[in-house]
């Protein structure tokens, strides 16, 4: 199944493509955006790098992979992202969005949509997300969209601060999912 286009009431999220490289340089170049991810801006051959990573990841099972989100006006939101995770059935969900986007529920809203597709669509039985323990924006993220913790774990950081803390993982299952009231 190749990934569909994803809507939301704000937004629709097309399957990232090579047309979208641009949008990710100017993304990851913000060392805001990356400061709970590497610390710092990532070079534009880094993030090349890394969109031929998610490109080769999005072909690996069907229907999962990456989208770059899009507003009514065509205005750019934010990269999403449910890529095959270490378990068959289960994915990753994912959002970096430039700054002037956060707080304005964009990464909550994608987050729902992803995870209706992923149970829905993509026949996944479980998501999982990640993100350093001090990363409070995130993580309430997370936990709006369903998600709820399951562990921190100290892998070996990169020396940036708040990386003393840990690292936290989210999780939600298709059974708990149809739970919700969304």
């Amino acid at each position: 199944m190749p990934q569909p286009i994803l809507r939301t009431e704000r937004m629709i999220m097309h399957p990232l493509a090579d047309e979208h490289l641009e949008l990710e340089v100017a993304l990851d170049a913000d060392p805001e955006v990356m400061r709970f991810l590497d610390g710092r801006a990532r070079t534009r051959e880094e993030v090349a790098g890394s969109h031929a990573e998610r490109m080769a990841a999005a072909r690996r099972v069907g229907g999962l992979g990456y989208w770059m989100a899009f507003g009514a006006g065509g205005e750019f939101i934010g990269l999403m992202m449910l890529p095959p995770a270490g378990e068959p059935g289960e994915a990753e969900l994912g959002y970096r969005l430039p700054r002037h986007n956060w707080r304005r529920g964009f990464a909550t809203e994608a987050s729902r949509e992803l995870l209706r597709h992923a149970f829905e669509t993509a026949g996944q039985t479980r998501v999982v997300a990640e993100t350093m323990t001090v990363n409070a924006g995130s993580r309430g993220v997370m936990a709006k969209a369903g998600l709820r913790y399951v562990r921190t774990y100290f892998p070996d950081y990169p020396p940036i601060p708040g990386s003393d803390q840990g690292e936290v993982v989210y999780a939600l299952t298709r059974e708990e999912w149809s739970k919700t009231a969304w």
